[in-house]
């Protein structure tokens, strides 16, 4: 008797909002109000903000790596005559990853996408009100096939072949409050939702003025932020996780990668590192076509991840 023909795995398909969600917030560096509309978006649409208040194409950017143009505290994305502009889109689009969102139309009424409470989980609940549907197209994702890597003193940040998507990520701080802090852990977007997501941005309270005289963090709160005075939280509530500094890191991370437009399919290793580094990493990584691939995902993809999260010391 011939034997049963192994199946092939099923093909995940594109996914988009069942309809248009809104919400208001604070700009974290502008401090100004900010109202947000997420809307449907055809297959193969991608992502895509737009500008309520600059009329026309000249109020549209897409979602993509090439076109931040600034890293300083957030990934800025601008058009090339830096005339539109769109701030901290990081952790909107880490919730996008988490939520399998691949088209998706984001109207903004000002330069800045709200922070919320500084993590992704408000937008995760955003999405998860408006619903989701599958859309007429396969999920695409980028694989990774040659190890790349970039180096800037003490960062460091690489990409390595690997089924799914997982990450090891390091920080070292002096600070007390904070010190040596390693994740290891897969990032399937259920994973990333249940262990991420709620990790919050965090800043130093003796650096408040003068990021503020840059511009910067002028909305920034108890409210949006776990701030550092000393060895102290001052956040009453104190941390959501007991390492919640190195999580958020890990969560910044996953939005700036979204960047490049679909999820990315290896193991990351990064120490050390922001914004910069990741967009610089995405930069090394899609300039070499012999190191990626497009594949399709499906219901096998982050089968064999590192599953959950495992943490490290500083004797790892």
């Amino acid at each position: 008797m011939l034997g049963k023909r192994s199946q092939k795995p099923r093909t995940v398909a594109q996914r988009t909002l069942k309809g248009p969600i809104a919400c208001t917030g604070t700009g974290l560096h502008s401090g100004r109000k900010v109202e947000m509309l997420l809307l449907p978006a055809a297959p193969n649409h991608g992502i895509v903000f737009r500008r309520r208040d600059i009329p026309g194409e000249s109020g549209v950017l897409k979602a993509d790596f090439r076109n931040v143009r600034d890293t300083r505290m957030c990934s800025m994305l601008a058009n090339e005559a830096g005339t539109t502009r769109i701030g901290t889109v990081e952790h909107l689009m880490a919730a996008l990853y988490g939520a399998e969102i691949d088209n998706l139309i984001i109207e903004l009424d000002a330069d800045e996408v709200p922070v919320m409470d500084g993590s992704a989980a408000p937008f995760l609940f955003l999405v998860d009100c408006a619903g989701t549907i599958e859309q007429a197209a396969p999920r695409r994702a980028i694989e990774v096939l040659e190890t790349v890597s970039v180096e800037d003193g003490e960062a460091f940040i690489e990409v390595a072949p690997g089924r799914g998507f997982a990450a090891e990520f390091e920080i070292d701080f002096k600070n007390a409050a904070i010190g040596r802090q390693v994740i290891r852990m897969g990032l399937e977007p259920g994973a990333f939702r249940r262990e991420i997501a709620r990790a919050r941005t965090f800043g130093f309270e003796h650096e408040v003025a003068s990021l503020r005289a840059m511009g910067l963090a002028r909305g920034g709160s108890l409210d949006n932020a776990v701030v550092v005075s000393g060895e102290r939280i001052l956040n009453e509530d104190g941390l959501r996780f007991e390492d919640e500094f190195v999580r958020h890191k890990v969560l910044d991370l996953v939005g700036d990668f979204y960047l490049a437009g679909a999820p990315i399919l290896g193991d990351v290793r990064a120490a050390k590192t922001g914004h910069r580094h990741n967009n610089a990493l995405l930069h090394a990584l899609l300039a070499r076509p012999q190191a990626w691939r497009w594949a399709e995902v499906t219901a096998e993809t982050y089968s064999d991840a590192p599953a959950g999260a495992r943490l490290g010391h500083a004797s790892d």
